[in-house]
Parts: structure tokens; C-alpha cells; sequence
């Protein structure tokens, strides 16, 4: 039986105390059978931190996985892959302390975790958060974990879309790491409609929505009320719905963002489609910061990761709250179930 793969994350953050606490609720919280792809003394030692018994086993197959998950966390250790790249003996467990070491540690799980997807050895891998800057330190030339899965899957960037969700909220930010002051210039029709049809395709292949209900946001106050704040709307928005509702994608908008977010307002819809970073991501976090999932769209492999980042200054101090992690496993494990039927 084939199991999710969860990269380790940076060591010295919350993603290895949390994945041994999601280990605890595997059967309370109903997870599919997973591993995780290297750090077995660091996930050892951050049990131990948490007071969880967490019995870790060592597997040289993941194919192995799912028989020894009901009794330990199983681990695949790097050493036993070629290329790794990466010494786990030397990146010991430091919650809070980031080191090169723990960096490269964490790239070297992403990368393989990643391949063991694309190989079907897993059927969809969990990422737990990394240090953008800590990696750039060992050659990680990516600007975050979903650029870097889009480059192993041959898929070009932008075609590789973010989506946030949670209970109450799913979401999408048409632009994402880039200034305030540039993303006017970066919209396009085609940007819009390119992603809004990744979007609408996963919902249905992932999510089992058949006629996906898409609201797309306006970039201005009030979305720009006539050209009075601004024309995008006029001159790309609304052409992009008009263009997708051609496509047969229904979608509606360009909607003022200070109201589509309201309960009464989010019934109507089934993601948002938000025009930058923020934007998107305020109400999701304000909504379900517990419990919000960072989903990579338009992927061949499933790709799901907690929505928050290392938390370095909580880190081993037994205060971080494994609901995002829990719910990120399990949505991959949904999606990998829905695209094996």
C-alpha cells in the first residue's frame, strides 16, 4: 500500500514536533498511512520534547510504511537514498537555532520526498515549513517550496497556482511574492483566466466539486466603482470573467474584496480568486489560521503544506498547534483518493 511522504521541514522549526503529534492523533483525526523522509533522531528527540511517545521506525522502502504506521513513525532515513546530499548526523535537533546543517537537511527531504511522488512511491507529499532564507544559505534557488515542486514537475511557474483552504475559506492569489507596487502591472487577461482554469480543473479532479462556483475579486476600493479608483477592472478583470464564463467556468465578479469575504457572501461561492498575496490571505488566516492548508494546483502529483510558516521563536517551547498540519495531511490524503478513483 502506498503512503503519503512528508519532507521534514526545517529542524529547527515546529514542523518535527507537529508531525509526531499528528502521528498521536492518527487514528482520532482518521490519516492515511504517511512517512517521513529523513531526521529520524530529530523527530525522536521532538516527540520526547512534547512528551508524546512516538515510537520511530526506520524503513528502507516507503512501500513499508504503511504496515509499520499503526505502531511507529516510520522514517525513511537519507542516508539509505543515493544522492541525498545531505548528512542527518549532522543537523541535530536546536528548536529556534536554524543552522546550515538543518537546511540542508530540509532541502534534501523536499527533493526526495518530491521525486518519491513523481515516482508513485507516494501518493502525495505533505511539506512541513521551511526557512526561505536558510535554504537560499545551501543553493536553494527557488522562491519558495511550490516553485520549487513546479520546476521538478516540469511545470512552468506560473502555471503552478497556490491555493489556500481551510474550513470556512478557500482562496487564490492571482499574484503572489511579489511588491504591492507591481502587481497592477502583472495582471493580465490571460493571467486571470489561465489560473482561474487551474483552478476550476482541481476543484473538480481533487475535490469533487463538478461545477465549481469561482468569485473573483476586484483589485480597487469598492472594485474600482466605474473607473472612479482605478480601471483594472474594466480593462482586465471583467474581460477575464467574460472570458471564462465563455469557457463555461462559472464565474462571477470582479467583486469589492472588503465585502466578498462576509459569511452571507462566501455561501455563493467555492474559492475566491484574489488579486495579490494579502488579499487572499488575510481573511483565510483571520478564518482558519489553525487550520489552513497551502494546496499547489496544476501539479501532475498532489502537493499539500500547513499554512504557516517555521515559527522559530515557539519552536520546542510546546505551544505550537498541529491543527494545520493534521489538516493538510488529510486533505492530500482526500485528493490522493479521489484522483485514484
Amino acid at each position: 500500500m502506498t503512503s503519503l511522504a512528508i519532507s521534514l521541514g526545517d529542524p529547527a522549526g515546529i514542523g518535527p514536533e507537529l508531525i509526531a503529534q499528528a502521528w498521536v492523533r492518527r487514528g482520532l483525526e482518521k490519516l492515511q498511512p504517511f512517512f517521513v523522509v529523513g531526521g529520524s533522531e530529530i523527530l525522536a528527540a521532538a516527540a520526547m520534547m512534547r512528551g508524546l511517545d512516538v515510537p520511530v521506525v526506520r524503513v528502507t522502502d516507503p512501500q513499508q510504511a504503511a504496515s509499520a504506521f499503526p505502531d511507529g513513525l516510520p522514517v525513511l532515513d537519507l542516508p539509505a537514498m543515493a544522492g541525498s546530499g545531505a548528512d542527518p548526523s549532522q543537523a541535530s535537533y536546536q528548536p529556534g537555532k536554524p543552522s546550515p546543517d538543518g537546511a540542508r537537511l530540509a532541502f534534501a527531504s523536499l527533493r526526495h520526498a518530491t521525486q518519491l511522488a513523481k515516482e508513485g512511491k507516494a501518493t502525495a507529499v505533505v511539506t512541513a515549513p521551511v526557512a526561505k532564507s536558510e535554504l537560499a544559505k545551501v543553493g536553494f534557488k527557488y522562491p519558495g517550496q511550490t516553485e520549487f515542486l513546479a520546476a521538478s514537475c516540469n511545470i512552468a511557474a506560473e502555471n503552478a497556482v497556490m491555493m489556500l483552504a481551510g474550513p470556512q475559506l478557500r482562496t487564490v492569489p492571482l499574484t503572489v511574492h511579489c511588491a504591492l507596487s507591481e502587481v497592477a502591472s502583472l495582471l493580465s487577461v490571460n493571467l486571470i483566466r489561465r489560473r482561474a482554469r487551474i483552478t476550476a480543473d482541481a476543484l473538480t479532479r481533487d475535490f469533487g466539486i463538478i461545477s465549481p462556483r469561482l468569485a473573483v475579486a476586484g483589485l480597487n476600493p469598492h472594485a474600482g466603482e466605474n473607473g472612479q479608483f482605478g480601471d483594472e477592472e474594466i480593462r482586465i478583470i471583467a474581460p477575464a470573467i467574460a472570458a471564462l464564463r465563455e469557457d463555461g467556468i462559472d464565474a462571477t465578479g470582479p467583486h469589492p474584496a472588503d465585502a466578498m469575504f462576509a459569511p452571507h457572501s462566501r455561501q455563493k461561492y467555492d474559492v475566491a480568486l484574489a488579486m495579490y498575496h494579502d488579499q487572499a490571505l488575510i481573511p483565510l488566516k483571520a478564518l482558519d489560521f489553525d487550520s489552513g492548508v497551502n494546496v499547489t494546483l496544476g501539479l501532475p502529483i498532489i502537493r499539500t503544506s500547513p499554512d504557516h510558516g517555521t515559527a522559530f521563536d515557539i519552536a520546542g517551547t510546546g505551544k505550537a498547534d498541529a491543527g494545520a498540519m493534521i489538516a493538510a495531511i488529510r486533505m492530500a490524503g482526500e485528493c490522493a483518493a479521489r484522483r485514484g478513483q
